[in-house]
Formats: C-alpha cells, structure tokens, sequence
C-alpha cells in the first residue's frame, strides 16, 4: 500500500536479502514499473548475508527489511547506513522485528508489521507507521498514470485520509481477532513491555548459539556473523544433504517436538525455527537435544 501511495517521486534504491525483500523489488519493477519514470538500485545479497547498505543514497527513496524471515539475517542495531539529514524517505518491512528487537525510529518514514508474527496474534492484519516526512509525501505527490484500488488509498482531497489511523474501516475487521491483539498486548506489558520482549528472543538466541558452538561440526547458523543474525527466525545449516534434512523435519513431527522448521522454499536447505517473544526459553533448550538425537538418526 505506501509502496503504490509513495514511490515515484525521488530514484529508489532497494536492499534485498531473502525471499520477501527481493518481492518488493518485483513489484517495483515489474508492477510500479518505476523505472519507467525514475532510477531504481538493486542492492543485493545471498541467503545469509546482507549487501552493503552503506552505498545506498540518502537522496533517494530506500526500501529494505529489517529482518529477513527465511534467511534469518537482520539490519545491524541502529540502522546506522541510514542518514539523520537523508532528503529520501525510508520504507521499512518490520513484519518479523518488531516487538523483538529495537526500531530507532528516528531513521524509519514508513514502517510495516503484522500482527501474526512477534506477538502471535491473528493474520492477515498489519500496522502502518508513518514519520510526519512520509505524510508530507502523501500530500504533495501523486503518482501519475497509477489508479489505486479504494482499498490502498491513503489521501482523500489532498490530505492525508485521517479517518484510516481512526479506526474508520471499508471492511470491519473480525472483533475477536482485535480483542486477541489487545490481550497479547496486555500479556506483552506484564513481561516488562518492548524490552521484556526483546530480552526474551535474546534469550531465546542465545540457547541455540550455545547449542551450535558446542556442535559446530554438524550444525551452523546461516547467518555467519552474530551482528546482523535475527533472534527470530533463526536459520541453520546442517551437514545432511537435502533429503536428510526433510527427513530430520518430518521425524520431528512425527514425535510431536517441533512442526513446519523445514527451511524456506526458496533458501538453502536448512530448518528455521521460530524464537520470537512468544516462544518460552525453556522449550527451545528442550529442543535442542532432539535435534541431536535426530540428526543422528536420519544418518542410520
């Protein structure tokens, strides 16, 4: 939606790493077509790693994850590529980071989340977050030649359509599910609030780091660098070929100790599992032996 409202008016750069990175950038080129009307820069990289954000332009629009769900690498703490006096807004795909890890704010114009992710609540609903830049933007632009369905737009007669950030909906959303969302906000405030929520995926990361580095020889973290490795989805490597790891995924089923830590489609083979705030300490150490045990057994 802030990708169809805003883009346009200033040269884009995009940062992908993963899966869903690399879809913004489609649907730049391929449906926005930007580049029929302004520059748009691919800043890339292979699953665990991240490209170097540092030559993006503050001049220009930059759109990038903060935390690449199926490939289990985040943007350094602080955002620091991202200039203070930057003229460009930012656009920022926090689905799997917010609530886990620290957003500065200060460097974010256009934020996204779901509420399925960190706090665990329903799908299909998101946040959108905007810096007062990217509410100039929505004021003062209009892309040319780009009809926007009812549903995605975000002016109405040249200002900003304040009734949206007011709880005005087109279509009402499920009640239950918002009544799930304030309650996992409730939960979240009685374990110390944002920075309780951080601690507890930290907490969670730190387990399966430990776990690694006393089995470094079988297992390893896609994301090589403990900088930039999300402590929610956290992707791992093992030294079993493709088959075995879908092997090791499905024996795990089968005895009711983890479900769906296969890797994603399209990353290398690797599981991925889930150590957002939600997920207790205590089951991801009950975890790891287990994955020893199976690793062991699917070589038999």
């Amino acid at each position: 939606m802030a990708m169809w409202n805003m883009l346009g008016a200033r040269d884009v750069d995009i940062c992908h790493w993963e899966s869903f990175g690399k879809g913004w950038f489609a649907d730049a080129v391929s449906h926005l077509k930007l580049r029929d009307t302004v520059a748009v820069n691919e800043f890339t990289a292979d699953y665990g790693q991240l490209p170097d954000l540092s030559k993006t332009n503050p001049d220009n629009d930059i759109c990038f994850t903060f935390n690449g769900t199926t490939s289990g690498v985040r943007v350094p703490e602080g955002c620091d590529f991202i200039a203070d006096d930057r003229k460009g807004l930012t656009f920022c795909d926090a689905t799997s980071a917010c609530f886990a890890m620290n957003m500065p704010w200060e460097k974010l114009d256009v934020t996204t989340y779901s509420w399925q992710k960190v706090l665990g609540g329903e799908g299909a609903h998101g946040v959108l977050i905007l810096s007062p830049r990217a509410v100039e933007r929505i004021e003062t632009y209009t892309p040319e030649n780009r009809p926007l369905p009812k549903i995605f737009r975000l002016a109405k007669k040249g200002k900003i359509d304040a009734a949206i950030f007011k709880g005005s909906t087109i279509n009402t959303p499920s009640m239950i599910a918002v009544e799930d969302y304030i309650d996992a906000l409730e939960w979240a405030k009685s374990v110390g609030g944002v920075d309780g929520l951080i601690k507890r995926s930290q907490d969670n990361l730190k387990v399966i780091e430990d776990f690694v580095q006393d089995n470094k020889s079988w297992i390893d973290f896609l994301a090589k660098d403990p900088s930039i490795r999300s402590s929610t989805s956290v992707c791992l490597t093992l030294a079993l070929t493709p088959e075995q790891i879908k092997k090791l995924v499905a024996l795990l089923e089968s005895e009711h100790v983890a479900y769906d830590i296969g890797g994603y489609r399209d990353a290398p083979p690797s599981i991925r599992i889930w150590c957002g705030s939600t997920v207790e300490t205590e089951d991801v150490k009950a975890l790891m032996p287990w994955l020893k045990w199976a690793f062991e057994e699917v070589q038999k």
